[in-house]
């Protein structure tokens, strides 16, 4: 096995690599969205995805969103007759394909300014068959830090005998053991590990399948490559997928993502094999006597391609994240192995809405049942101005170190569930601190080669892409362990429930939110197994009360859904007997201790806890009152005023 040195430039992994916009979609007189958000103010434009109201000739007929689509151009002042003095710049339009979400995709003849494609939109949503619109902007990987190679020097154990198991922290416990690290000289106190080691004995994750979707995977002896071959390339365009023609096809394997300064790409790089390095994150074989492994290894992993040449398409990946989770998509055929699981280490600027491909897409995988975990992003920044991580339903990743701090690049904020081991690349996880120890970075499988697949490696990389890979295959274990129990399957609401409350503490006051805390797959898999720990949250209608009741510790979980432009929400206990505290938070489950919430009223002796909203977030609000002491008959109410 060749082992390589894979330094190349030592560019922080800026997840995203600019800035986002934070406008939320605007809503037209006909009551069509469009969110614009994902576009920069320098960025253009030639695709733009629109969704027709169902029942419209256009949602069956492509020549008929072309028409449509046509005639939005004139209006909007793009075509021929507009712009007689330079006839160049006129735009035509034509329709590319339908996507399994049942929008459409139209491209223009040229790339169109931000202000030119605001115009278009703006003239597509005055149409009142159109539902939504949105520029098909590329997506990235979560470009991970690399470091050197390694150095050369059976599930049903704890212990594995794969050598390279002795790099990999990250699967340990985070108990706070000092660790030394590959080649280092000075050990570190391991608090950031996944404990993933601790669950092999019992379960590897066997009967699940994991769908990433990434920039596929190259030929390695340590991956089980057993669906690679029933993966996809989902990538349309041919100088994004390096292909001849346009057009997808068979099989999820990497043929590389360099670029070049004629592709006009934001950097020129070399290929990063991003997607081997998170396939063994999830699954590389263990106990074989070679390499490394996995945190579910007894999982399968679907790669699905979907990022190439200069990132990848909204549309492409909206319709990996819908075939991959068991949909439909045209002229595709049915995925025979439907993943359970999918794992998404990629992203753009971009506020998600549930009218989004991204938001329909993930909403149309999770009512099949699939659980959807996406990178927080690593441009230390607010996660929720990104997209897929500020997507309703998804589990967002945040990113720490082996000393259990949070990753300085990492990404935050309320919309984040939990955090994973991606690494903090610094001594210590301190950016201040110069040297890039081995005990700063995730190691997993990799490629030799520059451009095309050479030689199977190893290599380490840090970042929130690997940390999210790892509770992607925590959550293998969780779903095999319930299986393997013989109890219903859990949804993907539950076994976020799971995550967030079975979490371990962080180690250090973050400052910042950043999630419940640190991921721990023994923890979860018990909460998994756990029914008091994955309970369905009881439905709140606005204005009526229900009576709560339980014994000190009980914790009682709730939700309401808060409409657009409400305002005055309003989340009260009163009455009854004994003592509770009352927690609440936005479009993310309130672990059960009530740790991660953005609001919550804990006056000593007393049922009477209010929380309020004048402007409230619009979304699924989850609620928990908590018993400090035996309790019956308390009264909850929430209510919002709707406009």
């Amino acid at each position: 096995m060749n082992i390589r040195n894979v330094c190349r430039v030592a560019v922080l992994a800026a997840a995203l690599g600019f800035s986002a916009a934070q406008a939320a979609s605007i809503v037209t007189s006909t009551g069509a969205t469009i969110n614009a958000s994902t576009l920069g103010a320098n960025d253009t434009i030639d695709a733009f995805i629109v969704t027709y109201r169902n029942g419209t000739t256009e949602r069956s007929s492509g020549k008929a969103v072309e028409q449509n689509v046509g005639v939005a151009v004139a209006r909007a002042k793009l075509d021929a007759a507009s712009l007689k003095a330079t006839p160049s710049k006129a735009v035509n339009v034509q329709w590319k394909r339908k996507l399994g979400i049942g929008a459409d995709v139209v491209r223009t003849s040229r790339k169109l300014s931000r202000s030119e494609a605001l115009a278009l939109m703006q003239q597509i949503a005055a149409d009142p068959a159109v539902a939504h619109v949105e520029p098909d902007v590329r997506m990235h990987i979560v470009k991970d830090i690399p470091l050197s190679a390694i150095k050369a020097s059976a599930v049903g154990t704890s212990t594995p005998n794969d050598p390279y198991f002795s790099y990999q922290w990250h699967m340990r416990p985070g108990t706070g053991t000092v660790e030394t690290i590959g080649r280092d000289t000075t050990g570190y106190a391991n608090y950031g590990g996944s404990n993933a080691s601790a669950v092999w004995p019992n379960y590897d994750g066997t009967g699940v399948v994991v769908a990433e979707i990434d920039t596929g995977v190259t030929q390695h002896p340590d991956l089980n490559l057993a669906l690679a071959n029933a993966g996809y390339d989902f990538i349309t365009d041919a100088a994004t997928s390096g292909r001849a023609a346009d057009g997808r096809v068979p099989g999820g394997w990497d043929t590389g993502d360099w670029t070049t300064a004629a592709m006009n790409c934001q950097l020129v790089e070399n290929s990063s094999w991003h997607g081997t390095h998170v396939f063994g994150t999830i699954a590389a074989i263990t106990n074989n006597g070679v390499g490394v492994t996995g945190a579910a290894p007894g999982s399968q992993v679907l790669p699905l391609r979907a990022l190439g040449h200069c990132g990848g398409a909204t549309s492409d990946i909206a319709d990996a994240i819908t075939w991959a989770s068991g949909g439909s998509v045209p002229n595709m055929p049915a995925n025979p192995n439907p993943a359970q699981v999918i794992s998404m280490s990629l992203g753009g600027p971009g506020v998600c809405e549930a009218t989004d491909a991204f938001g329909t897409a993930i909403a149309g995988a999770i009512a099949r049942g699939v659980t959807v975990v996406v990178a927080a992003g690593n441009d230390s920044d607010n996660t929720a101005k990104y997209s897929p991580s500020s997507c309703p339903g998804v589990i967002t990743v945040s990113s720490v170190g082996i000393t259990g701090k949070r990753a300085f690049y990492s990404n935050y904020g309320s919309l984040v569930s939990l955090a994973g081991p991606g690494g903090g690349i610094y001594a210590n996880d301190d950016p201040n601190q110069g040297t890039k120890p081995d005990a700063g970075f995730v190691w997993s499988t990799l490629n030799t080669g520059t451009t095309t697949p050479v030689d199977p490696t190893y290599g380490g990389m840090a970042g929130t892409s690997q940390a999210t890979p790892h509770v992607s295959g925590v959550v293998a274990l969780m779903i095999s362990a319930v299986k393997a129990a013989g109890l219903p399957a859990l949804t993907p609401l539950q076994i976020q429930e799971a995550l967030i409350s079975s979490a371990r503490a962080f180690p250090v006051n973050e400052g910042v939110a950043f999630g419940s805390g640190i991921v721990d797959a023994n923890a979860a898999v018990q909460a998994a197994l756990n029914a008091s720990m994955t309970a369905l949250p009881v439905t709140l209608t606005s204005g009526t009360p229900v009576s709560a009741s339980g014994s000190a510790g009980t914790s009682l979980i709730y939700s309401i859904t808060v409409p657009a432009n409400a305002t005055n929400l309003t989340i009260r206990t009163l009455g009854g007997t004994g003592d509770v505290s009352l927690y609440a938070k936005a479009n993310v489950p309130v672990a059960a201790n009530g740790s991660n919430a953005d609001y919550s009223s804990v006056k000593p002796n007393t049922n009477n806890e209010t929380i309020m909203q004048t402007t409230p977030t619009a979304g699924t609000w989850y609620v928990r009152v908590n018993g400090v002491k035996t309790f019956a008959n308390v009264q909850l109410t929430a209510s919002y005023v709707a406009h």
